[in-house]
């Protein structure tokens, strides 16, 4: 058990990585939350009203990146912004966008794969002890795979012309994509589960297996660190080669070694940054210029709650989906297809 004096001391020498456990717990909860209410509105429609009636959480739709995808084609190509899935939309370019400047805060802040796959990191450090390096040839080939991924489904939605984008958007199966979504995972069995049984198992061993080599959600917002107006900085001068800082990386990247970390794989948790021993050896930049360590954590979750409360202010927040259309959709979802 540990003492008082031990917590103290932890959240003195690195509070930035205190402060994102916690958000990443609060936001782990309100998500299930989110899951447990869209479960209830679910219920009361596929009970034909026997089951008391709860309003829609939107943020649900935050689970719908490829519906998103194709919204943000059609209202880049055509001015049309998407309402039937707005907050979906407002999320997903929210978070693409932030990459830009706060690299890919939403997946070590916000992420509930990413806090899964930590905690999942954490299980198998308290059961082996540590964690597995994978081979670096092995890093190699298994790198492009959330690339080819990603590369997939933006082909498949760039090929598809403006006109045919806004039918999807239109037809029952977008419509009710997120109650697919809830049925798929109410269900779930055979091949999806063994799937995750085997990332889970990966991740046991291999910290993060999934953000790293297969997300392409995490793929895409990283393209945006390709511009490099964010990066963190290391003072070779002053650096002692401690290792501190690759050993904290949960992207596992080779921190010491680099002096500039511009990789597209760095989510900006700054746990690098605290945990160097030395003054000012690891620095977060941005535009070149030193920052505070809390800029690029305080920067983020700032721009996303004015983002999400501009959209609600505006009506870019709730479906227009009716209460009667619900009541057409929902109870044929299962023989709802694309």
């Amino acid at each position: 058990m540990k003492s008082k004096a031990w917590y103290r001391k932890q959240v003195k020498r690195k509070p930035v990585q205190i402060t994102r456990y916690a958000v990443q717990a609060i936001f782990l909860l309100f998500l299930l939350y989110v899951g447990l209410r869209f479960y209830q509105f679910y219920m009361h429609f596929e009970t034909l009203g026997e089951k008391p009636f709860v309003e829609r959480p939107s943020a649900v739709e935050g689970f719908l990146p490829i519906s998103a995808l194709v919204a943000l084609k059609v209202w880049l190509t055509s001015g049309e912004f998407d309402m039937i899935h707005p907050a979906g939309l407002v999320l997903f370019a929210f978070f693409i966008g932030s990459g830009l400047i706060f690299r890919k805060s939403f997946c070590s802040w916000f992420c509930p794969v990413g806090t899964v796959s930590e905690i999942t990191a954490w299980f198998g450090r308290k059961l082996f002890k540590k964690n597995f390096e994978i081979p670096t040839w092995l890093t190699w080939i298994l790198t492009p795979l959330k690339y080819l991924l990603l590369y997939f489904f933006i082909s498949m939605i760039l090929a598809m012309p403006t006109f045919e984008a806004k039918a999807f958007l239109d037809e029952p199966y977008n419509k009710i994509s997120d109650v697919k979504m809830l049925l798929f995972f109410l269900n779930i069995g055979g091949f999806a589960l063994k799937v995750i049984l085997v990332i889970f198992v990966l991740s046991l061993f291999f910290r993060n297996f999934w953000c790293r080599f297969l997300c392409p959600y995490g793929a895409m917002i990283g393209l945006g660190s390709l511009f490099r107006i964010t990066k963190v900085r290391r003072n070779e001068d002053t650096c002692t080669n401690c290792e501190m800082c690759t050993k904290v990386c949960p992207q596992r990247i080779k921190v010491h070694t680099k002096k500039v970390v511009a990789s597209p794989n760095c989510n900006a948790c700054m746990s690098c940054v605290e945990a160097c021993p030395i003054k000012d050896t690891l620095n977060m930049t941005v535009v070149n210029k030193k920052v505070n360590k809390w800029f690029i954590p305080v920067g983020f979750l700032a721009l996303f709650f004015i983002v999400v409360v501009v959209a609600k202010l505006t009506g870019h927040w709730d479906t227009i989906i009716t209460y009667k259309e619900w009541q057409q959709l929902i109870p044929d979802a299962n023989y709802v297809g694309h």
